[in-house]
């Protein structure tokens, strides 16, 4: 059974979307008490990096499945990239030798302005798509180049440093597998799942503001760190 959404969203998708924020504000928790207040806490392997790579494709997938149910692809796309941007320019004048390259707010804005053209193609096509994206950045992972402006393609040179990074490859096929989701799981733009309990809902109500989230948790999170610690 589906389940008409209220106000043209569903919910299980801004729910999704939730619980990959708030996976996201855990991960740079941990990556805040030990890169500004010494704890030894381990993010760069083992538990807590699998967990923030859960956070990100999460993002990713939602982020495919929902560029399926709207029109406004390339507006979005185009605002995710421009707050990427300007991330960059932040974070480059606070540290100048380690910055914001090409993180996940570039990898979803570039990936946003291509879903309008990649939806029309057949889920099959799509699949193949995401397959060989996957490869690509298997194979890139394995090399270095001497070209220092090829990174946001996951190509970099021995002495690159970025303090987020998705390159396009091998994260794109992620996002496409988003797309396949929506164009099939999605198809008439309804629910699939009754609507949730009160919690749930506010699980949700984070998915739907999940940019201004990110945008702002940093900051908050480290205030409040200094503050008790």
């Amino acid at each position: 059974m589906q389940y008409a959404a209220t106000s043209r969203r569903i919910w299980e998708i801004d729910f999704i979307r939730g619980i990959a924020i708030l996976l996201m504000i855990l991960f740079h928790l941990i990556v805040d008490l030990k890169d500004f207040f010494g704890f030894q806490v381990e993010y760069l392997q083992g538990f807590w990096y699998l967990e923030g790579k859960l956070s990100a494709i999460l993002f990713m997938i939602m982020c495919g499945v929902s560029s399926t149910l709207g029109r406004s692809t390339m507006q979005h796309g185009t605002k995710v990239f421009t707050w990427a941007m300007l991330l960059t320019a932040v974070t480059y004048i606070y540290n100048p030798r380690c910055y914001i390259q090409f993180g996940i707010l570039h990898f979803l804005g570039i990936s946003l302005l291509s879903a309008g053209l990649i939806r029309r193609l057949s889920s099959v096509w799509i699949f193949m798509l995401s397959f060989v994206s996957i490869l690509i950045g298997i194979s890139f992972s394995e090399r270095f180049v001497s070209n220092p402006y090829v990174f946001p393609f996951g190509l970099m040179t021995n002495t690159f440093i970025s303090l987020d990074y998705y390159p396009l490859f091998p994260w794109y096929g992620v996002f496409l597998f988003g797309i396949i989701v929506g164009k099939i799981g999605y198809d008439d733009k309804m629910s699939l799942i009754q609507r949730p309990i009160p919690p749930f809902k506010n699980i949700s109500w984070l998915g739907q503001h999940s940019l201004a989230i990110y945008l702002i948790h940093q900051p908050l999170l480290l205030s409040v760190l200094y503050l008790i610690l």
